[in-house]
């Protein structure tokens, strides 16, 4: 029994007791008042909007976890006796120090906070970061995470955001070269190369100022045929793929002819 006095008392004391429920306060305050921020600010007019708007979310939330924790952790060196007074001057003065030692975290930081705000970045923008090419999945105050197509992650730090192109912001350009036999009649395989743009136009698979552009090529075996599509950068592959297969189908159904290789095999007596 008095085992069990001693460490209740020891419990119960403000030291052990109150680190207890700071750090859950902590916890609370932080799934609350993340769990607030994404409600008020998810919501978008568009899609670009609702990117936007995803970012500024993890910034706030990075943010606002730091300050959280920062405050919890003084409110327990003062449990133990710490004179946090002096600790946050000293802190002040070490902060100047850690700044000028650690240049590259705080231009990290600082470059985490104006992409997010002047628009530069947002999470699901397709970018290329040197010939690494892929899809932002995270926005931190000190780094940006590129996923690639194949499922690669890449780390990037915020300061050589510059270095980033990001494409997303504006409308991909697709040409597709299409061979066709040269015994089809070039207005039959016009009409047929504008009819499955436009029913694609209609579908709303591509934009509006996507067209036929014309013969692109006289080759050895085939027919080039150029159309120029324009679609949303995120699909760009779903684009061209959806529209090969449009292409490949609608040449079945007109009866178009679309070239192969072929090997003639001579015997030496025929020669």
């Amino acid at each position: 029994m008095n085992f069990l006095r001693k460490l209740t008392k020891i419990i119960l004391t403000k030291q052990i007791l109150g680190t207890a429920i700071v750090i859950c306060v902590a916890f609370i305050l932080v799934a609350i008042i993340n769990s607030a921020i994404s409600k008020v600010l998810v919501t978008g007019k568009n899609s670009f909007e609702v990117k936007k708007r995803k970012s500024i979310i993890k910034l706030f939330q990075s943010i606002i976890k730091y300050i959280i924790w920062m405050i919890g952790i003084l409110i327990i060196l003062d449990f133990y006796g710490v004179d946090t007074q002096s600790l946050i001057a000293s802190i002040g003065i070490a902060g100047v120090v850690l700044g000028l030692a650690l240049q590259d975290t705080v231009k990290d930081f600082i470059s985490g906070i104006s992409l997010i705000l002047e628009n530069y970045l947002q999470v699901g923008d397709v970018v290329t970061y040197n010939d690494f090419t892929g899809e932002v999945i995270e926005l931190g105050l000190r780094t940006t995470k590129i996923k690639s197509f194949d499922g690669q992650v890449l780390v990037v730090a915020n300061r050589n955001i510059d270095t980033i192109i990001n494409a997303s912001q504006k409308k991909a350009n697709l040409l597709l070269n299409i061979p066709t036999s040269y015994e089809e009649k070039v207005p039959k395989v016009e009409k047929v190369l504008t009819s499955v743009i436009n029913d694609a136009i209609n579908e709303k698979l591509i934009f509006e100022d996507s067209k036929y552009l014309g013969v692109n090529e006289l080759g050895a075996h085939s027919v080039e045929y150029l159309i120029n599509i324009h679609c949303d950068q995120n699909k760009r592959y779903e684009v061209r793929r959806a529209m090969l297969k449009k292409v490949l189908l609608a040449y079945e159904k007109n009866n178009i002819k679309i070239p192969y290789n072929q090997i003639e095999v001579h015997h030496g007596q025929d020669l």
